[in-house]
């Protein structure tokens, strides 16, 4: 495998500190002005959602902020110091923080994954137009999103949000104690729920159903606008700008290099994701879909799934897998007799949007083995992403090639063949690590280094679809919808 990154005796100025605030754990590095990691300057620091069965999903948002001071002290070395230009964060989508007004938090940092206010969603969809909401917002009423996460906290904590002073998105919180100033990205705030994707700014109706006004959130700013903070962090970091906080979405896209419209990206990590860029003024959100305002001429078209890389984990801490790689389970033949899964461990949000939804077993016998079990739920992992990419395919178009990244891809490339199979497309694996904090580096690269030529990520071979797979996966497809319809819609 080509190598990709740079020593620091060869790395071209100016430098970026790129920090990615994902869902095991916050990293950063340093990237030079072709978009190269420089080795030996990077940093990560593990971390958990706290989770529970009433659907609370949480961390402690000074935990996080503590895990970056660890990233920053470690890869902002006295040898750097004059040659960091930049610093860009990225952090999971739709995440909540009420602060007070010395933004100390007040709340822990709510997350995408938190479930408790789905009575607040269907609330909502008894009181609201869904799709008009959607068409104007680009987003579905759904439990990851904040007009039903802000309903519900104003209902059930009144004592607390009446308290709070603003509402930020980590990401924002972060670069408040860090610098003294926050803004949030376009991106950032597009996920949120709250966003008129057609004009970028915040939507006056939907910040009335959350119950919050535009002076308790941020300036919302295209990803390649910087800002100074009122303090650095680290000497090293002096004279720095600093860029508005992107969505890992956004960034992961950028990073695999899907820089233009009509590549089809899949993302393969604890959760999944499937996005495409379009232009920003297009007609039409398709219901299964999201649709998230970029920047001042693009958007991000697209499906998300909740359990990916979290499905792999439950298959090995529940099922006696010790003596099964799971890589060669999904290189075998299709087998009709192989369970049919509904894979929603923690709810579904692309295509359906049932928030609720659990794991549904179908098919499983007597003899069913721990392998078949485990291709059946890794099968239905894929079918969810086929099914975004049906969808998809009403605005952009059949896709020529997909582009696929991501730790689960690289850890069990045998999801690829699967999704080739599955779409019928080729689909390319990018092979570099940390291909979200790749593309927050080179969203500021764009604005600090923009003549600088970028290196291409590497990539693996193509994976075309097998003849003779397409019959099965369309069976299992309209297997996956009939069960689906039965037992969640």
């Amino acid at each position: 495998m080509a190598r990709f990154s740079v020593e620091l005796r060869e790395a071209v100025d100016p430098l970026v500190l790129a920090v990615d605030v994902g869902s095991t754990g916050s990293r950063g590095g340093v990237y030079d002005a072709r978009g190269l990691p420089v080795a030996g300057l990077r940093h990560k620091v593990p971390h958990s959602f706290t989770t529970a069965a009433d659907g609370t999903s949480v961390i402690d948002p000074l935990q996080v902020l503590a895990e970056v001071e660890e990233i920053i002290a470690a890869v902002a070395r006295p040898d750097l110091a004059g040659r960091v230009a930049a610093v860009a964060t990225d952090t999971f989508a739709s995440s909540l923080v009420g602060v007070d007004a010395a933004g100390v938090p007040l709340t822990p940092c709510y997350t995408y994954a938190d479930s408790r206010c789905a009575p607040q969603v269907a609330a909502l969809r008894a009181e609201l137009d869904e799709a008009a909401v959607q068409e104007r917002t680009g987003c579905r009423l759904h439990t990851s999103y904040l007009p039903a996460r802000l309903r519900w906290l104003r209902e059930t904590e009144p004592g607390l949000t009446a308290e709070v002073a603003r509402w930020l998105s980590l990401g924002e919180l972060l670069a408040l104690r860090l610098t003294g100033t926050a803004v949030v990205g376009t991106t950032t705030a597009a996920w949120t729920g709250l966003l008129d994707r057609r004009t970028g700014d915040w939507d006056p109706q939907m910040l009335a159903v959350a119950g919050v006004t535009a002076d308790t959130l941020s300036p919302v700013q295209h990803p390649d606008r910087p800002f100074t903070g009122e303090r650095s962090p680290h000497p090293v970091l002096e004279g720095a700008v600093w860029f508005p906080v992107v969505a890992d979405g956004y960034a992961a896209n950028v990073g695999t290099g899907a820089r233009t419209e009509g590549t089809v990206v899949a993302s393969f990590a604890t959760s999944g994701a499937v996005r495409v860029r379009v232009p920003a003024d297009f007609p039409r959100v398709p219901s299964g879909l999201w649709a998230y305002r970029a920047d001042a001429s693009s958007a991000l078209l697209g499906g998300a799934l909740n359990d990916v890389g979290r499905a792999v984990t439950w298959l090995e801490e529940t099922l006696r897998l010790d003596d099964v790689d799971l890589d060669a389970v999904l290189a075998a033949d299709p087998d009709p007799t192989t369970p049919l899964v509904l894979p929603f461990l923690s709810g579904e949000r692309s295509t359906g949007w049932a928030s609720g939804a659990r794991a549904v077993l179908a098919g499983v016998s007597a003899v069913t083995t721990p392998a078949s079990l485990a291709r059946g739920v890794l099968e239905g992992v894929l079918l969810t992403y086929g099914r975004v990419v049906a969808v998809l395919t009403e605005v952009a178009g059949r896709p020529q090639q997909v582009l696929a990244s991501g730790r689960v891809s690289q850890d069990l490339p045998g999801l690829l063949q699967l999704l080739a199979d599955l779409t019928g497309a080729p689909v390319t694996p990018v092979t570099i690590k940390r291909s979200t904090l790749h593309g927050t580096a080179l969203l500021a690269l764009d604005t600090v280094a923009p003549d600088v030529r970028r290196a291409a990520p590497t990539t693996g071979p193509t994976l075309e679809p097998v003849a003779g797979r397409w019959d099965y996966y369309a069976e299992r497809t309209a297997r996956f919808a009939e069960l689906y319809a039965a037992v969640v819609s």
